[in-house]
C-alpha cells in the first residue's frame, strides 16, 4: 500500500478472536484497514497527512456490535419521563413529578425505565401516580418493557374495569374486587392501544440519533434493532432510520427484525419479505437491511409469563399449574420458522425460559430438515434457563447463542423475585454461557437496551466474572459457567458480525475490512478480571474517521 491516513501504533490489538496481538501497526485507507505490519515496518506508511494514533498501551479491537438492541425507544426515554437511574420507588415517584410539572403541555405522560424489584411484587400501584399526576393519564413501560404501569386516568380512558378479561398473552394486576391495580404485564400492556397518543416520528427520528450518539461512545459501530414493526409499546424505528440514511446521519449499520405479530400466522411470511426487498430498493444494504424476523416465544421469568418445563411455585414454595405463556403455539412456530427460513429471512428469538428454548430450538430442527442447511444464521436471545439438554443443540442445528451478559450475575430483581419462584435447582441453568462454550456453541453478545446497560464492557465484565463490580455474591450457576475474556470479547464483535451477516467486512482487524474500530484504556486483557469493567472507550473509528474521543477533565473544563 500507499501511504496510511490514520495509523495505529503503540498497542495490543485484539483481531476479533484469541489473545491480543502485540507488535502489530494497523494501517487505514479509504474507510478500510489498508495493511497489519510490525510495528518496525510502519514508519514507511507514514506521509505528510497521515494521523498518526498512539495507544500508549490501550487495546485496539475492533467495533462492538450489538446483536440485540431498541434504540430508537431507547432513545425516547432519554427525551421522555425517563427513570432509568431511579434509586428506589421514592426516587422514580419524584422523577415522573418533576416530569409532570415540567411539561404541562404534554397530554400524555410517557416514558418508562422503572425497576420492578423497587415495588412489592414487581408490580407497582396506581394509586403512586393518581397521588401526583391525577388529572391527565401515565403509562410507563418497566425497565425491561415486559411490563406498563398506569394511573386511574389513563386506566379510565382504555375502558378497563373488573370485567376486563386477561389477554391470552398478558396478565393485570389487580385489587382485591378485580379493578387494575396499576401494572399490566406483557400483552395487557397492548390494551391502551386505542387511546394512548400514536408514538410522534419526530420524536423517534430525535430518539435515534441520541441513541447513535450514546451508542458510538460506547464504542458501538453496528447493531441489530430486535423490534421493526408496528406495536402501541414501542415505535416502529423503520421511517427514522430509512430518513436517516437518506439525510446521510446513519454512521452505523443496521439489521432491523420484524416484528411477528402473536395473534396472525404464516401469512405474514410474503408480508415480511415483500418488505425486505422494498426496503433493499430504496436504501444501501451495507447500511440498513430487514432480513430478519424477530418472535417473542415467551415473556420474562419476573411477572412468570416466561415459559417453563416446570411450574412456577407461590409465595409459600408449593407449586401452581402456571408454567408461563407461549406467544406462538409451538406448531405456527416450526410452520413460520420452516417457511422464513426458505424465504431467505433470518429468524431471531425471544427465548427465555427452559421450555422456550426448546420450542425455539424445535422450530429451527424442523426448518432445517424441511430445507437443509442454509447460512440464515438463526439465534436465540436471552437463554435465561436452559435444560442442560438442549445445549449440544444449538451446534448440532447451527443456531447461535445471543448472550445478555448482564444479567447473569444475582441483583434484587432476579433474587427477589425470580429465583424464590422457580424449580430447585433452577439457579445452576441460569445463563450457562461456560456450557455454551465447551459444547461449542456459535456466541453472540447484545444488551437488550434501554432494559439494561448498553455499555459491552459492563456485560463482559459479567461474562468473565459472574458477579457485579464490587459484589461479594457467590458466581451466579457456578464459576464453572464464566466465559474467558477472549469468548467474551469475540462474541460482542466477530460472533455479532456473523450474526448480523457483517463479518464479510466488519468484526475483525483484517487487512481490507471496514475500520470499524474501538479504542480500551486500559486494555481488559492487562487487569485482573474483577478490574474489566474499568476498560473505558478511548475513541470509536467508523470507516476510518473518528466518531467519538473521551473528553479529558482539562476538556470538559478548561476553567
Amino acid at each position: 500500500m500507499g501511504v496510511a491516513e490514520v495509523l495505529f501504533v503503540g498497542g495490543p490489538v485484539f483481531t476479533g478472536t484469541g489473545r491480543p496481538i502485540t507488535g502489530l501497526a494497523v494501517a487505514v485507507a479509504d474507510g478500510r484497514i489498508a495493511a497489519i505490519v510490525p510495528e518496525s515496518e510502519a514508519s514507511a506508511l507514514i506521509g505528510d497527512g497521515t494521523r498518526v494514533v498512539d495507544l500508549d498501551g490501550a487495546l485496539l479491537s475492533p467495533g462492538f456490535q450489538d446483536a440485540h438492541v431498541h434504540p430508537v425507544s431507547g432513545g425516547m426515554e432519554l427525551l421522555q419521563c425517563n427513570l432509568t437511574g431511579a434509586a428506589d420507588a421514592e426516587d422514580a415517584v419524584a422523577r415522573i413529578k418533576a416530569y409532570a410539572d415540567a411539561h404541562p403541555e404534554e397530554p400524555w405522560i410517557l416514558g418508562g425505565g422503572w425497576s420492578m424489584d423497587h415495588f412489592p411484587g414487581g408490580a407497582p400501584v396506581r394509586g403512586l401516580l393518581d397521588a401526583i399526576v391525577p388529572d391527565r393519564p401515565v403509562l410507563l413501560l418497566s425497565r425491561d418493557h415486559h411490563s406498563s404501569w398506569a394511573n386511574s386516568a389513563a386506566i379510565r380512558l382504555a375502558g378497563l374495569d373488573a370485567s376486563t378479561p386477561d389477554p391470552d398473552d398478558g396478565r393485570i394486576e389487580r385489587e382485591a374486587d378485580g379493578t387494575p391495580a396499576g401494572t399490566f404485564h406483557e400483552g395487557a400492556g397492548e390494551l391502551f392501544s386505542g387511546v394512548r397518543p400514536d408514538h410522534d416520528p419526530e420524536l423517534a427520528y430525535r430518539g435515534l440519533l441520541a441513541a447513535q450518539e450514546e451508542l458510538i461512545a460506547l464504542g458501538i459501530t453496528g447493531w441489530q434493532d430486535a423490534a421493526v414493526g408496528a406495536s402501541s409499546i414501542i415505535a416502529d424505528p423503520l421511517d427514522a432510520y430509512e430518513r436517516a440514511v437518506r439525510e446521510g446521519v446513519l454512521r452505523v449499520h443496521v439489521t432491523g427484525a420484524q416484528w411477528w405479530e402473536r395473534d396472525q400466522g404464516v401469512e405474514q411470511v410474503a408480508r415480511m419479505t415483500a418488505k425486505r426487498d422494498a426496503l433493499a430498493a430504496r436504501v444501501p444494504a451495507d447500511r440498513l437491511t430487514i432480513s430478519t424476523t424477530k418472535i417473542m416465544v415467551d415473556g420474562v421469568a419476573e411477572n412468570q409469563t416466561a415459559a417453563m418445563l416446570t411450574p412456577y411455585k407461590d409465595p409459600h414454595g408449593h407449586a401452581t399449574g402456571n408454567r408461563g405463556l407461549s406467544f406462538v403455539d409451538p406448531s405456527v412456530v416450526r410452520e413460520a420458522v420452516t417457511a422464513l427460513d426458505a424465504a431467505g429471512m433470518q429468524v431471531h428469538f425471544h427465548a427465555l425460559g427452559d421450555r422456550a428454548v426448546r420450542e425455539a430450538l424445535d422450530a429451527v430442527e424442523a426448518a432445517r430438515a424441511a430445507n437443509g442447511p442454509t447460512d440464515r444464521r438463526h439465534h436465540l436471545a436471552h437463554l435465561q434457563v436452559v435444560d442442560e439438554a438442549e445445549v449440544p443443540r444449538f451446534a448440532e442445528t447451527d443456531a447461535v447463542a445471543n448472550l445478555q451478559a448482564l444479567w447473569a450475575s444475582h441483583e434484587p430483581q432476579l433474587d427477589e423475585l425470580t429465583l424464590p419462584f422457580l424449580r430447585d435447582g433452577a439457579e445452576e441453568r441460569h445463563y450457562p454461557f461456560g456450557d455454551f462454550a465447551r459444547a461449542g456453541v456459535r456466541l453472540a453478545a447484545g444488551s437488550d437496551w434501554p432494559v439494561s446497560s448498553a455499555d459491552p464492557m459492563d456485560a463482559v465484565h459479567i461474562a468473565v466474572t459472574r458477579v457485579h463490580p464490587g459484589s461479594t455474591a457467590a458466581p451466579l450457576g457456578g464459576a464453572h459457567q464464566r466465559l474467558d475474556l477472549e469468548t467474551a470479547m469475540a462474541a460482542y464483535t466477530s460472533g455479532s458480525a456473523y450474526v448480523n451477516h457483517r463479518d464479510h467486512d466488519t468484526g475483525w482487524v483484517r487487512e481490507g475490512y471496514l475500520a470499524n474500530l474501538v479504542v480500551l484504556s486500559p486494555d481488559p486483557f492487562s487487569v485482573p478480571a474483577e478490574d474489566i469493567h474499568h476498560a473505558t472507550v478511548q475513541s470509536t473509528w467508523i470507516e476510518g474517521e473518528l466518531a467519538y474521543r473521551l473528553q479529558t477533565d482539562t476538556e470538559k473544563d478548561p476553567s
